[in-house]
């Protein structure tokens, strides 16, 4: 009787390419990888808003962190999801997730939008 012997086996397990059946690692390895969360910074002042970046290479979660930099309440309403009204020095989070396209974003307090508080967001 021959006896087999698994040399690479610890290697393999060391190296992660084993994974137990249902695990997030094996869900990870068999999708490719985990879907990436990304932050994008909002500056609100009078009467426009900065984003850290206007466009994303793929689809996913987009955490925007909104800043009132401003001297008058402004809010950041995009993809049917807006912020409270936030008054200078505040902030909040809005979390979104955006698939492939150009998502139009505003303040929806009363003229401010016409004075130019708007922009659009692309995801490639």
């Amino acid at each position: 009787m021959r006896r087999i012997v698994f040399r690479a086996l610890p290697a393999l397990v060391s190296a992660g390419v084993l994974f137990a059946a249902g695990s997030p690692m094996a869900d990870a390895a068999v999708q490719g990888h985990a879907a990436a969360t990304t932050t994008i910074s909002v500056k609100a002042t009078e009467y426009k808003f900065t984003l850290s970046k206007k466009s994303l290479s793929k689809p996913g979660k987009v955490i925007f962190n909104v800043v009132n930099k401003g001297t008058i309440p402004h809010d950041f309403k995009i993809d049917g999801k807006q912020t409270a009204l936030l008054s200078p020095g505040q902030s909040a989070k809005l979390t979104v997730t955006l698939k492939k396209g150009s998502f139009p974003y505003m303040c929806t307090v009363s003229g401010h939008a016409a004075l130019g508080m708007k922009g659009t967001f692309k995801v490639l």
